[in-house]
C-alpha cells in the first residue's frame, strides 16, 4: 500500500518504532489505510499474542450496565431514588448510561455529525491538523457560554450519593478542568486480531461518553468478564475515574474498560474528561 507500510500481521522480526514512523509519515491515520483497500492490518496494530490467548478463554456475559433515567431530577422523592441508582451503580459498576439529562437530541445527532464530517474531509485537508506533539493535540476555545451541563448535575448526584451535600464536589473543582476528545473509528478488516483502545481506566474523577448507535464496542470489566455498552438512543455513558474512586475512599469504583475493533463502521464516540 501506499507510505511504504508493511501491512504483514505474520512477521515477527518487525521494527516498530520504524513501522510507525512510516505510518505518521503517511499522515493519513487509520482512515487512510482503510481507503486505501487494506484487508490485512499492519502488524503494529495487531494485538499481543497472549492477549489474543486470553480472549479466546474470556467468559461471555448477558448482564447489562445500569440506565438510569434522570426525568422529574426536581422531585424530591424521584431524587431520592435517582441517586440511590446513581450510588449502587458507582459502588458496584463504576459505569452506567443516563436518559432525559437535558441535552437535546438535536445537539447529540449535530454533534456525531460534526465529528464524521471533519473525518471525511479530503485527507490533505486533514493532513494540516496530524501530529503526535502534544502541544498541538487540540485546541482551546476560551470560555463558552454554557447551561447546566450534565458535569454538574452527576457531580450532585454523586456528592448526595455519598451522603454529602450537593456541591460538595463540586466545591472540591472537581467538575472544573475538563477537556473533549472526538473520536472516529473505521470499519476492522481483521477486528479479532486489531488493538482497538487497550484494557484501561480513566484518570480523572469522571468521564461523559456520548457513542454513535451503529454499533456496540465499548466495554467494560464486570466480576472479571467484559460486558458490551450497547448504545442507548440519546444516552450518555458515565463512568467513574480513579481520582473520583481516591476522594471517595474506595466507595466509588473506576473499573477498567476497553474499546473493541468491529468490522462495522465508521463508529464515532466523543468523551469529556473531567479532571
Amino acid at each position: 500500500m501506499d507510505g511504504g507500510i508493511d501491512v504483514s500481521s505474520n512477521d515477527q522480526g518487525y521494527d516498530r518504532m520504524e513501522m510507525l514512523r512510516a505510518f505518521d509519515e503517511t499522515k493519513a491515520g487509520v482512515k487512510g489505510l482503510t481507503d486505501s483497500g487494506l484487508l490485512k492490518i499492519p502488524r503494529i496494530f495487531v494485538r499481543p499474542s497472549e492477549e489474543l490467548a486470553q480472549e479466546l478463554t474470556c467468559k461471555k456475559t448477558q448482564v447489562q450496565v445500569p440506565v438510569i433515567d434522570l426525568s422529574g431530577i426536581q422531585d424530591a422523592d424521584r431524587r431520592k431514588r435517582i441517586v440511590e441508582e446513581v450510588r449502587i451503580a458507582s459502588e458496584t459498576w463504576g459505569f452506567f448510561q443516563v436518559l432525559n439529562h437535558g441535552i437535546p437530541l438535536t445537539v447529540i445527532d449535530g454533534m456525531i455529525d460534526g465529528v464524521w464530517k471533519f473525518n471525511e474531509q479530503d485527507v490533505e485537508e486533514k493532513k494540516k491538523y496530524y501530529s503526535r506533539d502534544r502541544m498541538r493535540r487540540g485546541f482551546s476555545s476560551g470560555i463558552l457560554k454554557t447551561r447546566r451541563y450534565p458535569g454538574n448535575i452527576l457531580f450532585g448526584l454523586l456528592s448526595e450519593a455519598l451522603g454529602l451535600k450537593t456541591d460538595h464536589l463540586k466545591n472540591m473543582e472537581c467538575s472544573q478542568g475538563h477537556r473533549l476528545h472526538c473520536h472516529y473509528y473505521p470499519a476492522c478488516p481483521e477486528p479479532e486480531l486489531a488493538i482497538g483502545i487497550t484494557k484501561h481506566s480513566d484518570a480523572g474523577f469522571l468521564t461523559i461518553l456520548l457513542q454513535s448507535q451503529i454499533v456496540s464496542a465499548l466495554q467494560v470489566l464486570y466480576q472479571d468478564q467484559w460486558v458490551d455498552i450497547e448504545p442507548v438512543p440519546g444516552g450518555l455513558v458515565i463512568n467513574i475515574g480513579d481520582l473520583l474512586q481516591l476522594v471517595s475512599n474506595g466507595k466509588f469504583k473506576s473499573n477498567e474498560h476497553r474499546a473493541i475493533a468491529t468490522s462495522i463502521g465508521p463508529r464515532i464516540s466523543v468523551a469529556c474528561f473531567f479532571s
